[in-house]
């Protein structure tokens, strides 16, 4: 296997695990402090953003390489 394979490889698996357990706080700090249905969509809102912006960065990375 390729260093760049690897890397490219892991970095996706460990940015995943590490949303995952972002995801995981951010519903203790909701539970914790009693937020309610609607701040704890706002706190899974925020953290849904910063996802999405780097799932839409890997897909204009992966076009601009393909042109």
């Amino acid at each position: 296997m390729e260093v760049e394979l690897f890397e490219e490889l892991m970095m996706t698996v460990l940015v995943g695990g590490l949303v995952l357990f972002m995801a995981f706080i951010v519903w203790d700090l909701a539970k914790k402090s009693k937020a309610g249905r609607f701040g704890t969509m706002i706190l899974f809102l925020a953290l849904g953003l910063g996802v999405l912006g780097f799932i839409i960065k890997s897909f204009v990375i992966a076009g601009l390489e393909g042109v």
